[in-house]
């Protein structure tokens, strides 16, 4: 659904009007396309703290995107503040960022660069914790469509996808985030397709984001094998053809959904994504018990024992990748929704024990989880007027994100480069101003 008012405070009279009122003002997102892949402008480099031996941040994170001349507006600024130490070091922080900040191009990028707080040196936690407030509270004030994100290095990280994602048009909606990159596990996959093209499986593919997960996949060369349920076949068989993928129908929820998902995949399964959920709302007070089951069901049985039967059978290929939809309600709450914020904070907690479980170290597969908060689709669409636009102006960003904002973020998570990520929960939600 069109965001009138993006559109009306991105003229003229509306910039007035709305500066006169005192209303917000958001920028209109610059999102990836084919014709523009990348930043319109260089990387500034700063750093801060005492000089590392190593380089953390791996490759050029931007290609032909080159360091900044003192005079350029950069599109991205990177400092690297491994070496804060101490906290009268964060005064080195406050020194390089504090002349910069203003010149940063509209829809901009800042990437701070910590280490993982030692629970061993205190003053070293003290340091790299207070790097946190400092990037949360920067990307609720510098305004104009600029992101802020703080990442958490440990030693060996391998930083470079994640690099090219955060540094890009396509991490637009998101923004105050804290993720942290561990190495990347080498591996030799022990089965794989024989065309060499990587199976992404993407359940509720049939509409909305799981839709546009499918076609972000399909864009990044994965053949995608789009799941939904039984009533929405002629929905998917559409969505697959138009991305020469494979149409799969199946209730997820069944109690042979996980044999039949294998069945299904004679090559195994390189990538798979849970995007299938429901919302049932109701207050608690008020709510049947057939709303709760069928919403936990759903948004979390179903993720549990299709992902444990993937893994146990070794449907799921060494170096595969894992990303679970979960949701900011999951996080922070919400009035009328305990059965779905219930289910999505499952997920986060399936997410997180999954990513140190035996069945995924041992094999090099990542887990993660997308967290959306107030996204454009045909369910937000119908929320009362008031509510709607309150939901898209409470955030850093001022608006709401898209489909392919949470895409963008699933195509990241499952790229082969982001191999030291994982136990993460990333929001796509442009700083919503709920929740941690």
């Amino acid at each position: 659904m069109a965001d009138r008012y993006l559109r009306f405070t991105g003229t003229a009279p509306g910039r007035f009007l709305s500066g006169r009122l005192g209303l917000p003002q958001p920028t209109a997102l610059r999102r990836w396309s084919p014709e523009h892949p990348d930043l319109a402008g260089p990387v500034l480099r700063l750093a801060a703290g005492a000089p590392r031996p190593d380089d953390a941040t791996g490759a050029e994170p931007v290609p032909g995107a080159p360091d900044a001349p003192a005079a350029a507006a950069p599109a991205a600024v990177v400092l690297d503040a491994t070496g804060v130490c101490e906290p009268a070091a964060l005064h080195d922080v406050y020194a390089a960022l504090h002349p910069v900040v203003r010149s940063l191009a509209p829809c901009g990028r800042m990437v701070v660069l910590g280490a993982v707080p030692d629970p061993a040196d205190p003053h070293q936690a003290a340091a790299q914790q207070a790097l946190e407030g400092l990037v949360r509270s920067l990307g609720k004030e510098i305004g104009r469509g600029r992101t802020v994100q703080l990442l958490r290095l440990a030693p060996g990280a391998a930083a470079e996808s994640t690099l090219r994602f955060l540094l890009s048009p396509k991490s637009a909606y998101v923004s105050g985030q804290v993720i942290e990159i561990g190495p990347a596990v080498p591996v030799v996959p022990a089965t794989a397709p024989a065309s060499g093209t990587r199976i992404a499986l993407v359940t509720g593919a049939a509409r909305g984001i799981g839709e546009s997960v499918a076609a972000t996949l399909a864009r990044d060369g994965h053949h995608v094998v789009c799941l939904d349920v039984p009533q929405a076949e002629e929905a998917l068989a559409d969505v697959a053809r138009r991305l020469g993928g494979t149409a799969l129908t199946l209730d997820i929820t069944a109690p042979d959904a996980g044999e039949r998902i294998a069945a299904a995949l004679p090559d195994g399964l390189d990538v798979l994504v849970h995007n299938a959920g429901i919302t049932r709302d109701r207050k608690l007070a008020n709510m049947a018990a057939d709303r709760w089951d069928s919403v936990l069901d759903v948004n979390l049985g179903s993720v549990i024992r299709t992902t444990d039967h993937l893994l146990k059978s070794r449907t799921l290929n060494d170096g595969g990748r894992i990303v679970a939809t979960a949701s900011i309600s999951g996080i922070a709450g919400n009035a009328g929704q305990t059965n779905y914020a219930a289910s999505k904070a499952g997920v986060i907690g399936f997410v997180r024990a999954l990513a140190t479980d035996p069945r995924t170290t041992g094999h090099g597969i990542t887990v993660n989880a997308v967290a959306p908060g107030f996204i454009e689709t045909k369910m937000t669409a119908a929320v009362p007027l008031f509510i709607r636009e309150a939901g898209r102006r409470m955030n850093s960003l001022g608006q709401g994100g898209l489909p392919v904002d949470v895409a963008e973020t699933i195509a990241w998570f499952a790229d082969p480069g982001s191999g030291g990520v994982t136990g993460q929960v990333v929001r796509v939600c442009g700083q919503s101003l709920l929740g941690a």
